[in-house]
């Protein structure tokens, strides 16, 4: 049995195709339009806006005379006047490794926007298991006993794991049948058992997956873990999440956006 800590690995982002969009700007009108976004993400979000209202430059739309030049300002607006569903035309993609499955159990239900893949215990044997071992016990007057019960609920379970392998012969088995021995197997496992899962989300979707699970009411590790992921997101995108506000709330943060749930 091995404690470790949640991890949070960005894997992926929107990129633009610039002859895709350069033929786009041209048959549009404004062939000499750029952008000053530091990210390819916020000039697509940019893009999409613009041409909700052909705001690319004064003239395209006879009704528009004043335009917004900067790309901060431009996705600032957007995020004060509520325009999200710009923001889900772009978006990141995580691993989220040594996490539990009480932590993917929760993960999975912001659905909307969202796209998931899970390490299969139908398939990966367990021999070895890894956990999380929780703040709240580590400042608990009584860690010290909370830890031997974890440590030997654990030790046991793996122990199990390895014994019924064993006792199965699954080595010698073909892999149909090592399969469905494997996932029985996977039910004597502890919610706890540290896993991985991918994660992708638009900037719409993923803005308001930070206010959730950040939130004071929401489980520990998984504030944790979406912090780790706004300040990532922020670090990339300042102008997507320059709304936010970070409060400290039981040690941990908390995260909201002015805009909410835009």
């Amino acid at each position: 049995m091995q404690f470790v800590k949640p991890k949070v690995y960005h894997v992926a982002q929107t990129t633009l195709d610039a002859d895709g969009m350069n033929d786009y700007l041209t048959a549009l009108g404004a062939p000499k339009w750029r952008t000053d976004a530091i990210s390819e993400a916020e000039a697509l979000v940019e893009v999409m806006g613009r041409g909700c209202y052909r705001s690319f430059a004064p003239g395209l739309n006879k009704n528009v005379t004043k335009v917004r030049s900067n790309n901060d300002e431009y996705i600032k607006n957007i995020l004060f006047t509520r325009h999200g569903s710009v923001l889900e035309h772009a978006g990141d993609s995580y691993m989220f490794f040594d996490v539990s499955r009480v932590f993917t159990h929760e993960l999975v239900r912001n659905r909307i926007g969202n796209a998931f893949s899970q390490e299969s215990l139908r398939y990966v044997r367990l021999d070895k298991l890894k956990c999380w071992w929780p703040g709240i016990f580590e400042s608990h007057p009584k860690k010290d006993a909370i830890a031997k019960i974890w440590s030997r609920v654990f030790e046991t379970c793996e122990g199990a794991q390895v014994e019924l392998a064993e006792l199965l012969e699954l080595d010698g088995q073909p892999m149909s049948l090592k399969k469905r021995l494997t996932s029985a197997m996977r039910r004597m496992a502890p919610i706890g058992l540290a896993t991985m899962i991918g994660y992708t989300g638009n900037h719409r979707s993923i803005r308001w997956a930070i206010e959730q699970r950040t939130a004071y009411v929401a489980e520990e590790e998984i504030r944790m873990v979406f912090a780790e992921v706004f300040h990532q997101q922020q670090a990339r995108y300042p102008s997507l999440y320059s709304d936010a506000v970070v409060e400290m709330v039981d040690g941990l943060e908390q995260i909201s956006f002015t805009n909410s749930k835009i």
